[in-house]
Protein backbone atom coordinates (compact mmCIF):
# COMPACT_ATOMS: atom_id res chain seq x y z
CA UNK A 1 0.00 0.00 0.00
CA UNK A 2 1.71 3.23 -1.09
CA UNK A 3 2.31 6.03 1.37
CA UNK A 4 -0.02 9.00 1.21
CA UNK A 5 0.59 12.52 2.44
CA UNK A 6 0.19 11.31 6.00
CA UNK A 7 -2.33 11.81 8.74
CA UNK A 8 -1.96 14.53 11.34
CA UNK A 9 -3.45 15.98 14.47
CA UNK A 10 -5.41 14.63 17.41
CA UNK A 11 -7.81 12.64 15.20
CA UNK A 12 -4.91 10.78 13.56
CA UNK A 13 -3.41 10.06 16.98
CA UNK A 14 -6.73 8.71 18.26
CA UNK A 15 -7.04 6.49 15.19
CA UNK A 16 -3.52 5.14 15.66
CA UNK A 17 -4.15 4.43 19.33
CA UNK A 18 -7.32 2.53 18.44
CA UNK A 19 -5.48 0.43 15.85
CA UNK A 20 -2.61 -0.43 18.21
CA UNK A 21 -4.52 -0.77 21.49
CA UNK A 22 -3.74 -4.48 21.78
CA UNK A 23 -0.08 -4.03 20.79
CA UNK A 24 1.25 -1.03 22.70
CA UNK A 25 0.46 2.35 24.23
CA UNK A 26 1.23 5.32 21.96
CA UNK A 27 2.49 8.36 23.84
CA UNK A 28 3.16 11.50 21.75
CA UNK A 29 6.14 13.61 22.75
CA UNK A 30 4.71 16.64 20.96
CA UNK A 31 1.42 18.45 21.26
CA UNK A 32 -1.38 16.21 19.96
CA UNK A 33 -2.21 18.73 17.23
CA UNK A 34 1.39 18.46 15.99
CA UNK A 35 1.26 14.66 15.70
CA UNK A 36 1.87 13.38 12.19
CA UNK A 37 2.45 9.93 10.70
CA UNK A 38 2.89 8.54 7.20
CA UNK A 39 3.15 4.82 6.53
CA UNK A 40 3.46 2.44 3.61
CA UNK A 41 3.28 -1.33 3.86
CA UNK A 42 4.10 -4.16 1.48
CA UNK A 43 3.68 -7.91 1.90
CA UNK A 44 6.64 -9.97 0.64
CA UNK A 45 5.87 -13.63 1.08
CA UNK A 46 5.42 -14.15 4.83
CA UNK A 47 7.25 -10.93 5.70
CA UNK A 48 5.88 -7.41 6.00
CA UNK A 49 7.86 -4.36 4.89
CA UNK A 50 6.81 -1.17 6.69
CA UNK A 51 8.05 2.33 5.90
CA UNK A 52 7.06 5.00 8.43
CA UNK A 53 7.69 8.66 9.13
CA UNK A 54 6.42 9.94 12.47
CA UNK A 55 6.81 12.85 14.86
CA UNK A 56 8.41 12.29 18.26
CA UNK A 57 6.62 9.65 20.29
CA UNK A 58 6.97 6.65 22.58
CA UNK A 59 5.66 3.12 22.14
CA UNK A 60 5.21 1.23 25.41
CA UNK A 61 4.55 -2.51 25.11
CA UNK A 62 3.60 -3.72 28.58
CA UNK A 63 3.01 -7.17 30.11
CA UNK A 64 -0.71 -6.50 29.69
CA UNK A 65 -0.23 -6.16 25.94
CA UNK A 66 1.84 -9.35 25.88
CA UNK A 67 -0.95 -11.21 27.65
CA UNK A 68 -3.38 -10.26 24.90
CA UNK A 69 -1.18 -12.14 22.41
CA UNK A 70 -1.31 -11.69 18.68
CA UNK A 71 2.21 -10.29 18.21
CA UNK A 72 5.26 -12.53 18.27
CA UNK A 73 7.60 -11.15 15.66
CA UNK A 74 11.11 -9.88 15.10
CA UNK A 75 11.76 -6.52 13.44
CA UNK A 76 14.85 -5.87 11.32
CA UNK A 77 14.76 -2.07 11.42
CA UNK A 78 16.73 0.48 9.40
CA UNK A 79 16.85 4.03 10.73
CA UNK A 80 16.92 6.47 7.81
CA UNK A 81 16.41 9.76 9.65
CA UNK A 82 16.16 10.71 13.32
CA UNK A 83 16.94 8.21 16.05
CA UNK A 84 15.29 5.37 17.93
CA UNK A 85 15.96 4.21 21.49
CA UNK A 86 14.78 0.68 22.23
CA UNK A 87 14.75 -1.06 25.62
CA UNK A 88 13.69 -4.57 26.57
CA UNK A 89 14.57 -6.03 29.96
CA UNK A 90 18.27 -5.37 30.54
CA UNK A 91 18.95 -4.73 26.88
CA UNK A 92 18.81 -1.31 25.30
CA UNK A 93 20.19 0.26 22.15
CA UNK A 94 20.31 3.64 20.42
CA UNK A 95 19.73 3.41 16.68
CA UNK A 96 20.78 6.35 14.50
CA UNK A 97 20.67 7.12 10.79
CA UNK A 98 22.16 4.28 8.77
CA UNK A 99 22.10 1.79 11.65
CA UNK A 100 20.16 -1.48 11.47
CA UNK A 101 18.84 -3.23 14.55
CA UNK A 102 17.23 -6.59 15.29
CA UNK A 103 14.34 -6.22 17.75
CA UNK A 104 12.27 -8.93 19.42
CA UNK A 105 8.70 -7.71 19.87
CA UNK A 106 7.66 -10.76 21.92
CA UNK A 107 8.62 -9.52 25.44
CA UNK A 108 7.69 -6.15 26.98
CA UNK A 109 9.65 -3.27 25.50
CA UNK A 110 9.76 0.48 25.13
CA UNK A 111 10.66 2.50 22.05
CA UNK A 112 11.30 6.24 21.88
CA UNK A 113 11.53 8.03 18.51
CA UNK A 114 13.02 11.50 18.18
CA UNK A 115 13.46 13.30 14.89
CA UNK A 116 15.48 16.30 15.98
CA UNK A 117 12.81 18.77 14.91
CA UNK A 118 11.61 16.65 12.01
CA UNK A 119 10.17 13.17 11.79
CA UNK A 120 11.90 9.86 12.45
CA UNK A 121 12.01 7.77 9.28
CA UNK A 122 12.20 4.01 9.79
CA UNK A 123 11.98 1.07 7.42
CA UNK A 124 11.39 -2.35 8.98
CA UNK A 125 11.05 -5.92 7.79
CA UNK A 126 8.76 -7.78 10.17
CA UNK A 127 9.51 -11.51 10.38
CA UNK A 128 7.50 -14.18 12.10
CA UNK A 129 9.24 -15.83 15.05
CA UNK A 130 8.77 -19.19 13.35
CA UNK A 131 10.97 -17.94 10.50
CA UNK A 132 13.81 -16.30 12.44
CA UNK A 133 14.00 -18.22 15.73
CA UNK A 134 15.29 -21.47 14.15
CA UNK A 135 18.18 -19.45 12.73
CA UNK A 136 19.23 -18.20 16.17
CA UNK A 137 21.40 -20.04 18.67
CA UNK A 138 19.66 -18.21 21.54
CA UNK A 139 16.40 -16.75 20.17
CA UNK A 140 15.14 -15.46 23.53
CA UNK A 141 18.27 -13.29 23.90
CA UNK A 142 18.30 -11.92 20.35
CA UNK A 143 17.06 -8.37 20.74
CA UNK A 144 18.59 -4.89 20.58
CA UNK A 145 21.32 -6.27 18.28
CA UNK A 146 22.93 -3.37 16.41
CA UNK A 147 24.64 -3.29 13.03
CA UNK A 148 26.19 0.22 12.94
CA UNK A 149 25.94 2.22 9.74
CA UNK A 150 29.60 1.71 8.85
CA UNK A 151 29.37 -2.08 9.03
CA UNK A 152 29.47 -3.69 5.55
CA UNK A 153 26.36 -5.74 6.31
CA UNK A 154 24.45 -2.63 7.39
CA UNK A 155 25.26 -0.92 4.08
CA UNK A 156 24.34 -4.06 2.17
CA UNK A 157 21.00 -4.50 3.92
CA UNK A 158 20.17 -0.79 3.61
CA UNK A 159 20.55 -1.11 -0.17
CA UNK A 160 18.04 -3.94 -0.16
CA UNK A 161 15.60 -2.16 2.13
CA UNK A 162 15.41 0.53 -0.55
CA UNK A 163 15.31 -1.94 -3.46
CA UNK A 164 12.45 -3.93 -1.94
CA UNK A 165 10.23 -0.84 -2.19
CA UNK A 166 10.81 -0.75 -5.96
CA UNK A 167 9.60 -2.95 -8.84
CA UNK A 168 11.84 -6.00 -9.31
CA UNK A 169 14.86 -5.56 -11.55
CA UNK A 170 15.68 -8.07 -14.31
CA UNK A 171 17.52 -11.10 -12.93
CA UNK A 172 17.71 -9.52 -9.48
CA UNK A 173 16.28 -12.66 -7.85
CA UNK A 174 12.96 -13.09 -6.10
CA UNK A 175 12.05 -10.81 -3.22
CA UNK A 176 11.28 -13.86 -1.09
CA UNK A 177 14.82 -15.21 -1.52
CA UNK A 178 16.16 -11.77 -0.65
CA UNK A 179 14.11 -11.76 2.57
CA UNK A 180 15.54 -15.19 3.45
CA UNK A 181 19.08 -13.89 2.91
CA UNK A 182 18.39 -10.79 5.02
CA UNK A 183 17.10 -13.09 7.79
CA UNK A 184 20.34 -15.09 7.60
CA UNK A 185 22.49 -11.95 7.90
CA UNK A 186 20.41 -10.62 10.81
CA UNK A 187 20.57 -13.98 12.58
CA UNK A 188 24.33 -14.19 12.13
CA UNK A 189 24.72 -10.74 13.72
CA UNK A 190 22.66 -11.91 16.71
CA UNK A 191 24.49 -15.22 17.09
CA UNK A 192 23.12 -17.68 14.59
CA UNK A 193 23.16 -21.44 14.61
CA UNK A 194 26.11 -23.32 13.13
CA UNK A 195 24.18 -23.82 9.89
CA UNK A 196 23.48 -20.09 9.59
CA UNK A 197 27.10 -19.18 10.29
CA UNK A 198 28.13 -21.48 7.44
CA UNK A 199 25.47 -19.99 5.16
CA UNK A 200 26.31 -16.32 5.66
CA UNK A 201 28.67 -16.31 2.69
CA UNK A 202 25.87 -17.64 0.49
CA UNK A 203 23.48 -14.98 1.81
CA UNK A 204 26.08 -12.24 1.23
CA UNK A 205 26.61 -13.45 -2.32
CA UNK A 206 22.90 -13.35 -3.09
CA UNK A 207 22.43 -9.88 -1.60
CA UNK A 208 25.51 -8.35 -3.22
CA UNK A 209 24.73 -9.91 -6.57
CA UNK A 210 21.10 -8.77 -6.51
CA UNK A 211 21.88 -5.17 -5.61
CA UNK A 212 24.78 -4.92 -8.08
CA UNK A 213 22.62 -6.33 -10.85
CA UNK A 214 19.97 -3.75 -10.04
CA UNK A 215 22.57 -0.98 -10.36
CA UNK A 216 23.71 -2.46 -13.66
CA UNK A 217 20.12 -2.55 -14.94
CA UNK A 218 19.66 1.12 -13.99
CA UNK A 219 22.89 2.29 -15.64
CA UNK A 220 23.24 0.33 -18.89
CA UNK A 221 23.48 3.53 -20.95
CA UNK A 222 26.02 5.24 -18.68
CA UNK A 223 29.71 4.91 -17.82
CA UNK A 224 28.95 3.94 -14.19
CA UNK A 225 29.58 0.23 -14.74
CA UNK A 226 33.35 0.05 -14.70
CA UNK A 227 35.01 -2.30 -12.24
CA UNK A 228 36.50 0.61 -10.30
CA UNK A 229 33.18 2.44 -10.10
CA UNK A 230 31.25 -0.62 -8.92
CA UNK A 231 33.92 -1.48 -6.34
CA UNK A 232 33.88 2.09 -5.04
CA UNK A 233 30.09 2.29 -4.89
CA UNK A 234 29.63 -1.02 -3.06
CA UNK A 235 32.91 -0.83 -1.14
CA UNK A 236 34.05 -4.29 -2.20
CA UNK A 237 37.33 -5.53 -3.69
CA UNK A 238 37.92 -6.30 -7.35
CA UNK A 239 38.46 -9.96 -6.45
CA UNK A 240 35.07 -10.09 -4.70
CA UNK A 241 33.33 -8.44 -7.64
CA UNK A 242 34.89 -10.87 -10.10
CA UNK A 243 33.93 -13.88 -7.95
CA UNK A 244 30.32 -12.72 -7.76
CA UNK A 245 29.96 -12.85 -11.55
CA UNK A 246 31.88 -16.06 -12.24
CA UNK A 247 28.70 -18.06 -12.90
CA UNK A 248 27.46 -15.31 -15.25
CA UNK A 249 30.52 -15.62 -17.46
CA UNK A 250 32.26 -12.66 -15.84
CA UNK A 251 31.25 -9.06 -15.17
CA UNK A 252 32.06 -7.74 -18.66
CA UNK A 253 30.10 -10.56 -20.30
CA UNK A 254 27.10 -9.99 -18.02
CA UNK A 255 27.02 -6.23 -18.65
CA UNK A 256 27.29 -6.75 -22.43
CA UNK A 257 24.46 -9.30 -22.36
CA UNK A 258 22.21 -6.91 -20.44
CA UNK A 259 22.99 -4.09 -22.86
CA UNK A 260 22.06 -6.32 -25.78
CA UNK A 261 18.82 -7.25 -24.01
CA UNK A 262 18.05 -3.56 -23.54
CA UNK A 263 18.79 -2.90 -27.20
CA UNK A 264 16.38 -5.72 -28.11
CA UNK A 265 13.61 -4.12 -26.04
CA UNK A 266 14.25 -0.74 -27.61
CA UNK A 267 14.28 -2.07 -31.16
CA UNK A 268 10.78 -3.54 -30.91
CA UNK A 269 9.42 -0.38 -29.30
CA UNK A 270 7.86 2.27 -31.59
CA UNK A 271 9.32 4.94 -29.31
CA UNK A 272 12.82 4.10 -30.54
CA UNK A 273 11.93 3.69 -34.22
CA UNK A 274 13.86 6.83 -35.21
CA UNK A 275 16.98 5.96 -33.20
CA UNK A 276 19.89 5.23 -35.53
CA UNK A 277 21.80 2.02 -34.97
CA UNK A 278 25.07 3.95 -34.60
CA UNK A 279 23.49 6.02 -31.83
CA UNK A 280 22.15 2.89 -30.13
CA UNK A 281 25.58 1.29 -30.34
CA UNK A 282 27.17 4.35 -28.72
CA UNK A 283 24.48 4.43 -26.01
CA UNK A 284 25.19 0.77 -25.22
CA UNK A 285 28.91 1.54 -25.01
CA UNK A 286 29.97 -0.52 -28.03
CA UNK A 287 33.09 0.62 -29.86
CA UNK A 288 31.29 0.78 -33.23
CA UNK A 289 28.00 -0.04 -34.90
CA UNK A 290 29.58 -3.03 -36.64
CA UNK A 291 30.74 -4.45 -33.29
CA UNK A 292 27.24 -3.93 -31.93
CA UNK A 293 25.59 -5.63 -34.94
CA UNK A 294 27.90 -8.66 -34.76
CA UNK A 295 27.32 -9.10 -31.01
CA UNK A 296 23.57 -8.72 -31.47
CA UNK A 297 23.45 -11.30 -34.28
CA UNK A 298 25.47 -13.80 -32.23
CA UNK A 299 23.04 -13.49 -29.33
CA UNK A 300 19.69 -13.32 -31.14
CA UNK A 301 20.32 -14.84 -34.57
CA UNK A 302 19.42 -11.73 -36.58
CA UNK A 303 20.69 -8.18 -36.98
CA UNK A 304 19.19 -5.17 -35.19
CA UNK A 305 17.83 -3.95 -38.54
CA UNK A 306 16.12 -7.27 -39.20
CA UNK A 307 14.55 -7.24 -35.75
CA UNK A 308 13.25 -3.72 -36.28
CA UNK A 309 11.70 -4.75 -39.62
CA UNK A 310 10.10 -7.79 -37.96
CA UNK A 311 8.62 -5.65 -35.20
CA UNK A 312 7.33 -3.07 -37.70
CA UNK A 313 5.66 -5.79 -39.75
CA UNK A 314 4.06 -7.26 -36.64
CA UNK A 315 2.75 -3.83 -35.65
CA UNK A 316 1.25 -3.26 -39.13
CA UNK A 317 -0.41 -6.68 -39.20
CA UNK A 318 -1.74 -6.83 -35.65
CA UNK A 319 -1.96 -3.19 -34.61
CA UNK A 320 -0.08 -3.97 -31.41
CA UNK A 321 3.51 -3.84 -30.25
CA UNK A 322 4.76 -7.42 -29.93
CA UNK A 323 5.62 -8.69 -26.48
CA UNK A 324 9.28 -9.54 -25.94
CA UNK A 325 8.49 -13.16 -25.10
CA UNK A 326 6.42 -13.47 -28.27
CA UNK A 327 9.26 -12.18 -30.44
CA UNK A 328 11.80 -14.45 -28.75
CA UNK A 329 9.48 -17.42 -29.28
CA UNK A 330 9.10 -16.58 -32.95
CA UNK A 331 12.86 -16.26 -33.36
CA UNK A 332 13.44 -19.60 -31.65
CA UNK A 333 10.94 -21.28 -33.98
CA UNK A 334 12.59 -19.67 -36.99
CA UNK A 335 16.04 -20.91 -35.95
CA UNK A 336 14.71 -24.46 -35.51
CA UNK A 337 13.12 -24.44 -38.94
Amino acid sequence: MPADDGERGAAALAQMRAMTADICDVIPLTAEDDFRITTATMMIGNALLVDSRVTDLEYDRTPAHIARGGLDHFHVTLCIEGEMWFSSGRRDVMVRAGDICLLDMGPPNRTVLRGGGGRTHLRAIILQRAMLAPRLAHPDAATAILLPAQHPHARLLANHFAALMLPPAPEAGSAEVTIEAIADIAAAAAGGTADIAAGVERAERHLYLAVIKRRIADNLETDALTVDELCRHFQISRATLYRLFETDGGLAHYVREQRLNLAFRQLISPAARETRLIDMAVNMRFSSDSTFIRAFRRKFGLTPGELRELADRWLRETGAVPAIDTVLHQLARRRKS
